[in-house]
């Protein structure tokens, strides 16, 4: 069957050692272990295979011979990764059959120093292009420099969200056109723990509690500077997202790359959280389905997907009152509205009936609840 994917983007913000090549390296080694593919109804190819060849060395060197990865610095790199059912899909109505997840990885330097030349100023702006293209940024918060700053961790906080607004404030003329605001922009902005296996006490509503108590202001000037980079500002969360990464528990002679903590949501995130985002922003913010679907990427191929799929499973879908006139279909409501145990009850089902796409995309949404229920993430309220 020819593969037909569909893009989903997601930018990954983080100041020098915060894990980032660790935490690429993990997600990507760990899919490639058998285990992976018996416990889940889909596959993680690198579309580049040289990629693919360094993430998975860099993975097996840290689980065999205890090695870290080498540190990289002022490398703006984008990773591409095809995501699609173990077997081949035997509908004939999807207008795509696989995913592909770029994860585009920002170096914390170029937040933290100036650019040394103009041709280096041109890349930050290009690469900065390049990640407008994401739904979800993840902006990571160092675990090792939270126990560094103990007792003082606004002293941390606030220079990793200044960093940031600072590193925006100074692109922005270069990136708006006549300062018209943009369409397409990371809608939201995911907070996330990483080296999370420092703090073996904190659950991610501890975190988001160190983060709102610690640096609530620099969270409001931040969000207010993302703002105005794009059209439909409401459409936009900051500091209601929460999660908490560890990709490796690093020992004195070995790493323990088992007990990984929320890898196993990247893909999710990605995929499912913008569209149960819009979803709620549809409701709440009065703003009809057609407009956020231009500002989320595929929301509607993901819907078509799930709605015939939702719709012909369920024996009725429940009442969305007036969700109904502003939403392609009450159904993908439903899905943002069903229990955990109907959601498993729709995933056999579609295994059943080898719709694996749709199998992969429902696995992909009760992994979120999982994920909320491990007290490993925390979302916007609904």
């Amino acid at each position: 069957m020819a593969l037909k994917a569909k893009e989903q983007n997601i930018a990954v913000f983080g100041e020098t050692g915060s894990g980032k090549t660790v935490l690429l390296s993990s997600f990507f080694g760990a899919t490639q272990e058998p285990s992976f593919r018996k416990a889940n109804p889909y596959r993680v190819l690198a579309d580049d295979t040289g990629q693919g060849r360094r993430l998975r060395q860099n993975y097996l060197r840290m689980r065999d011979d205890a090695q870290a990865p080498l540190a990289t610095r002022f490398e703006a790199k984008s990773y591409s990764f095809t995501v699609r059912p173990n077997e081949d899909d035997t509908s004939t109505e999807h207008s795509f059959n696989a995913l592909r997840l770029v994860w585009h990885d920002y170096p914390g330097e170029w937040f933290e120093e100036e650019p040394s030349d103009a041709e280096e100023a041109q890349r930050r702006i290009e690469t900065f292009k390049r990640l407008m293209t994401s739904d979800v940024a993840v902006v990571l918060i160092d675990g090792q420099k939270l126990l560094e700053y103990a007792g003082e961790e606004e002293k941390y906080l606030k220079s990793v969200l200044w960093n940031i607004d600072e590193g925006l404030g100074r692109l922005r003329d270069d990136i708006l056109t006549d300062g018209k605001p943009l369409e397409e922009f990371p809608r939201i902005w995911v907070l996330a723990l990483s080296k999370a296996d420092l703090h073996p006490t904190m659950n991610v509503q501890s975190f988001k509690d160190l983060v709102e108590r610690k640096s609530a202001d620099d969270l409001a000037i931040l969000h207010k500077t993302l703002r105005s980079f794009v059209e439909v500002p409401e459409a936009l969360s900051l500091g209601e997202d929460f999660l908490l990464l560890s990709s490796a528990k690093f020992e004195t002679e070995r790493i323990e790359i088992t007990n990984r903590i929320g890898l196993d949501l990247i893909l999710p995130i990605a995929t499912m959280l913008p569209l149960e985002r819009v979803t709620q922003w549809a409701e709440s913010l009065n703003i009809p389905f057609k407009v956020l679907q231009k500002l989320v990427d595929n929301a509607d191929d993901l819907a078509r997907v799930l709605t015939p799929f939702i719709a012909k499973i369920l024996e009725h879908v429940p009442g969305v009152g007036k969700w109904l006139s502003r939403l392609l279909s009450p159904a993908i409501v439903s899905l943002v509205m069903l229990s955990k145990d109907k959601l498993q009850q729709l995933v056999d089902r579609a295994m059943e009936d080898r719709d694996y796409l749709s199998a992969m995309l429902a696995q992909f949404r009760l992994d979120l609840m999982d994920g909320v229920d491990q007290d490993v993430l925390e979302k916007s309220a609904w």
